[in-house]
């Protein structure tokens, strides 16, 4: 018997702040965190991913966000290209359609969780699927000092 053709999975993970992320999120919500994370799970020689258009591939690299800031090795899949685009028509028809799509709760990263499970059984890093939990717990700090109108209800404009 003929072992098993085996493909590659990995993880492309893109900061969305470019940095700005790890400068400002102490100031702005009290808390550091280290990027804005986007990812997209690249197999069978293309790049997939979920946003607001539903789920999405290019080649590898060549999304609007230019080349990965980092690439995880999720491990190594049995899963043709064949049933692999069947697995992803069938997402496309529920829990991924366009209209699904939700920044906090189902997004890119929660689309790339779910198929890096079906493909090597291995989750995503948690640094990543944690980050809207950690963002939604956070307190946006006050603003420094009294702002332009001390009582903006007593503001009228002529």
């Amino acid at each position: 018997m003929e072992p098993p053709n085996l493909y590659p999975v990995k993880l492309y993970v893109y900061d969305l702040s470019k940095g700005l992320a790890r400068r400002l999120s102490p100031i702005m919500l009290g808390k550091q965190l280290e990027g804005i994370w986007h990812t997209s799970i690249v197999v069978h020689k293309d790049e997939f991913f979920f946003g607001s258009g539903g789920i999405s591939s290019c080649p590898p690299g060549r999304t609007l966000l230019g080349p990965p800031d980092s690439v995880v090795d999720v491990g190594s899949t049995e899963v043709t290209e064949e049933i692999f685009l069947e697995y992803l028509s069938s997402l496309g028809e529920s829990l991924f359609r366009s209209e699904a799509y939700n920044i906090f709760e189902n997004n890119c990263n929660t689309f790339s969780n779910e198929v890096a499970q079906f493909l090597t059984g291995r989750k995503i890093p948690s640094y990543i699927t944690d980050l809207p939990s950690e963002i939604l717990s956070t307190q946006p700090l006050p603003a420094a000092g009294p702002g332009p109108f001390p009582d903006s209800d007593s503001v009228t404009l002529n």
